[in-house]
């Protein structure tokens, strides 16, 4: 059985590994693959699925794959703005994003819904914690959240106006667990990106493409994953990197998943390969802000 951690003071419990829920709103994807990796994910105790409104297809595929198992998992979504391409922050645009989660996953509560990389003057405004403070009053959400990185994150954390955060965290891409992370424990967090993207899949600089910034930061660490392959190297960081609940896997082929579960559970890395990576972080990358 996939271990399960206590989601912060949410109430909540979920899965070690999540379902990184974008790939599979992707065109390219049949409804077939969708369903397998979907079904698949909750077979193999997957008890969290991570997607956006921005996702393409992906809340749609979730309410008409999983709508009749809804009960047996937490449903993270995030969103905020029009997504007809507009940045409309405004609490009008908020509830409509939640109002299109709800009606789009055949849901009739979202159990988390963050914020999804607001920008830090809207945050300061606070009216659109307002409206995530009605939206749970009102039964529409479980627990509001924010998702992103940096200064908007430490200033969301700091708020104390949210119950959840969702944020980068990998061997690669360590600001937000030394800087953020352990202010509030109390808060649920979700770590994305947990392979940093697989740069290791490029003997060379991949220009252009989304694993640049990590593959030049891997280079400069210098580290070495011993007799582990580079993915469960590090997923295991990021898992049980502390303060994190649950590492979101983005995926949309359900075998993909299933190593993914296979090298978490294997347990924390060995204490002289965390020692190494921290050595190697204090030394070069200490002054690295996280992706955004």
């Amino acid at each position: 059985m996939l271990e399960r951690r206590t989601f912060g003071d949410t109430g909540l419990e979920v899965s070690i590994v999540g379902l990184g829920a974008g790939q599979i709103g992707e065109s390219d994807v049949t409804e077939a693959e969708a369903a397998e990796v979907l079904n698949g994910a909750l077979d193999l105790g997957v008890t969290l699925i991570d997607t956006a409104a921005s996702y393409g297809l992906s809340e749609e595929r979730i309410g008409r794959h999983l709508g009749g198992r809804r009960d047996e998992f937490v449903l993270s979504t995030k969103g905020g703005p029009k997504i007809d391409g507009q940045r409309d922050w405004s609490p009008e645009g908020v509830l409509a994003s939640i109002e299109r989660s709800l009606r789009l996953t055949r849901s009739e509560r979202i159990d988390l819904f963050y914020l999804h990389s607001c920008p830090l003057e809207i945050l300061r405004r606070g009216d659109l914690q307002d409206t995530l403070d009605a939206a749970v009053g009102a039964g529409k959400i479980g627990v509001a959240g924010y998702s992103g990185d940096n200064e908007p994150l430490a200033f969301a954390v700091d708020s104390g106006r949210f119950g959840a955060i969702e944020t980068s965290v990998n061997i690669a891409d360590q600001w937000n667990l030394r800087n953020v992370l352990r202010r509030r424990p109390e808060l649920g967090v979700i770590a994305k990106r947990p392979i940093a993207n697989a740069p290791w899949r490029f003997p060379e600089r991949p220009t252009g493409n989304y694993a640049e910034l990590y593959w030049e930061r891997l280079q400069a660490l210098n580290l070495d994953p011993g007799d582990l392959d580079w993915a469960e190297f590090a997923l295991r960081f990021t898992v049980y990197a502390p303060g994190v609940h649950t590492a979101i896997a983005g995926t949309a082929k359900l075998a993909h998943l299933r190593s993914n579960i296979t090298a978490a559970s294997n347990g924390p890395l060995p204490a002289a390969a965390l020692e190494g990576i921290d050595r190697a972080w204090r030394d070069v990358g200490s002054d690295w802000p996280a992706s955004t």
